[in-house]
């Protein structure tokens, strides 16, 4: 087992390791590792971790959420779902399911038995299945056969025919690609192979992909998914893109995707709901880096290291009293990255926030909230209500998407800046 910092883990060995979230508040504990397995040379991605919480429930927590691997604990941040887990049609479960598993090496044909699996972090931050630990069999009865390590393209037996899967082959042209240029492909793809495409995707990977998507194609795509899951997608969207999503549906689809969802979830989206789209609280994301007055800078710089964070958000911290999850207690100030970056690790945030800058209040308007980022050269800014509680955050991202025209998605014009 790795740092959060190295890449392999061998999945076996975390069964039963405690899950912890960044307080260091125990989640639950590891019960199994999910992986979807791919056709040919493709190798299985592992998508998530099938935690145990109490009572006895067991949740599924993907990858994206989990920031480190570590000395026996998982590290995970970001709300849970808590949602009990069931396995889908395309995932299989590595402790259930692979383990044991006898398996071909592919050069000699020699059959041997799976006893772990190791997965790496690839550069697009997705988790690929490397290398197989197998026992070979033994000479009696008694003997237990040898024990090695193989690569996973040097076994037989872990992948699916292109005909199991028909968006597989799709799907692993996909995988290294940007979300935003994803819902390019997905433009381009009859509604019936978009939609297969869809379904093959984890959630997280759907979740990123819808928020590029024009309305049109995004409502066609959550109104032909189960609502189960429509309600897990809408859960792993920034709460700011699922408003203006939920808005474009029908309003009794829009209600019930609402009571399907964790509570949590769900009021920070009817929150969102009850402001004009084009206000600083229709536009804002509840979501921001949001710190105690007692945090240290060392915190807060894990706090916007982890990957999953746009740059907008991971660009300046929010300091406010208890509670930390908006609505929050009384907002303090903020503090950019850069003078995180200038103090020592000791220092209380609380001694580096910036008190000029003027929050917005929730029903500031589009051309307001423009004049602000533009005077004080911004990328964040935060909204407070009118009790001086720390609403969310609106970013640079989301105030460009909104002056842009509404059809700036479906423009062929090349995203790729290239000569």
């Amino acid at each position: 087992m790795t740092t959060g910092a190295a890449t392999r883990v061998f999945l076996a060995r975390l069964a039963g390791i405690g899950v912890f979230d960044p307080n260091g508040d125990q989640v639950g504990k590891v019960r199994d590792a999910i992986v979807v397995l791919r056709i040919g040379a493709n190798p299985p991605r592992l998508t998530g971790l099938v935690v145990e919480v109490q009572p006895r429930r067991r949740i599924f927590i993907p990858m994206t959420k989990v920031t480190a691997i570590d000395s026996g604990q998982v590290i995970v941040t970001g709300t849970v779902n808590l949602r009990r887990f069931e396995q889908r049609s395309n995932e299989t479960m590595v402790t259930a399911e692979l383990l044991d598993r006898t398996v071909d090496l592919s050069e000699t044909g020699e059959r041997v038995s799976l006893l772990d699996v190791a997965v790496e972090k690839a550069p697009s931050r997705d988790w690929f299945v490397t290398q197989l630990y197998v026992r070979k069999p033994g000479a009696g009865l008694r003997r237990r056969g040898a024990t090695l390590i193989v690569d996973w393209e040097d076994v037989a037996g872990l992948s699916l025919p292109v005909t199991d899967q028909p968006a597989e082959q799709l799907l692993s042209h996909l995988d290294t690609m940007r979300a935003a240029d994803v819902a390019d492909a997905l433009q381009d793809l009859a509604p019936k192979r978009r939609m297969e495409v869809a379904r093959h995707l984890d959630d997280q990977r759907l979740a990123d992909i819808l928020e590029e998507l024009p309305d049109d194609d995004r409502v066609e795509i959550m109104q032909a998914l189960e609502a189960e899951r429509a309600a897990d997608i809408l859960e792993e969207m920034d709460p700011d893109d699922a408003a203006d999503l939920l808005a474009e549906l029908p309003p009794d689809q829009a209600a019930d995707l609402l009571e399907r969802m964790e509570p949590d979830d769900a009021d920070d989206i009817r929150r969102l709901l009850s402001y004009d789209e084009l206000s600083a609280g229709g536009m804002m994301t509840t979501e921001p880096v949001v710190l105690p007055p007692d945090a240290t800078v060392a915190d807060a710089l894990a706090r916007i290291r982890i990957p999953e964070l746009s740059p907008a958000l991971a660009s300046q911290v929010y300091v406010t009293r208890s509670p930390t999850e908006t609505p929050t207690g009384r907002y303090l100030g903020a503090c950019h990255f850069q003078e995180l970056l200038r103090e020592p690790p000791a220092t209380l945030v609380s001694a580096l926030v910036d008190t000029t800058l003027t929050p917005l209040g929730p029903d500031a308007p589009l051309d307001v909230i423009t004049r602000y980022f533009a005077a004080y050269n911004l990328v964040a800014l935060p909204v407070v209500d009118e009790s001086g509680h720390l609403l969310g955050a609106v970013t640079i991202d989301d105030v460009i998407d909104h002056m842009l025209p509404e059809d700036w998605r479906e423009n062929d014009g090349d995203l790729g800046g290239g000569g």
